[in-house]
């Protein structure tokens, strides 16, 4: 399992999203290019001393993690997809791709994806926080394949 973060923009995000995975035992992908310096205040501050626990690759463009990509499926967590996360069936191999909390996914990047989830919400209102997003789907396919860390 993999979280792949593209292009983020919010440092405190970014932070806390490499804390999740470093304490979850998952992978990160970071796409470049990010709107922050990774020497940002923000961002370490958000991920505590928890970064050097993180297995993060960075990867300099969208092009580049397409080459690199590590086997298995891309699922894109997008607030217009038509499948609610909670009725899809999660591999063990499988990275879930999350997008710039300012703009989302591109469209060409979105459809690159094997899936597209959403978490249902209330009417009327747009998105979650992308880490809060990312825990929540992350949580169900841990628990799904059984892959909780030691």
């Amino acid at each position: 399992m993999r979280l792949v973060l593209y292009q983020p923009d919010i440092p405190q995000n970014a932070g806390t999203l490499l804390r999740l995975a470093a304490c979850m035992a998952v992978g990160v992908d970071i796409v470049e290019p990010c709107g922050f310096l990774f020497s940002d205040r923000h961002f370490r501050r958000a991920g505590l001393d928890y970064l050097p626990d993180a297995e993060m690759v960075r990867h300099q463009s969208w092009a580049v993690y397409r080459n690199a990509r590590p086997a298995g499926r891309l699922i894109a967590l997008s607030a217009h997809a038509g499948t609610s996360y909670v009725d899809f069936r999660f591999r063990a191999d499988d990275s879930l791709l999350l997008g710039q909390e300012s703009t989302g996914l591109p469209t060409e990047v979105e459809a690159g994806a094997d899936a597209r989830l959403r978490i249902p919400m209330r009417s009327g209102l747009r998105s979650l926080n992308v880490a809060v997003a990312a825990a929540m789907v992350l949580g169900e396919a841990i628990r799904q394949t059984n892959g909780w860390p030691a």
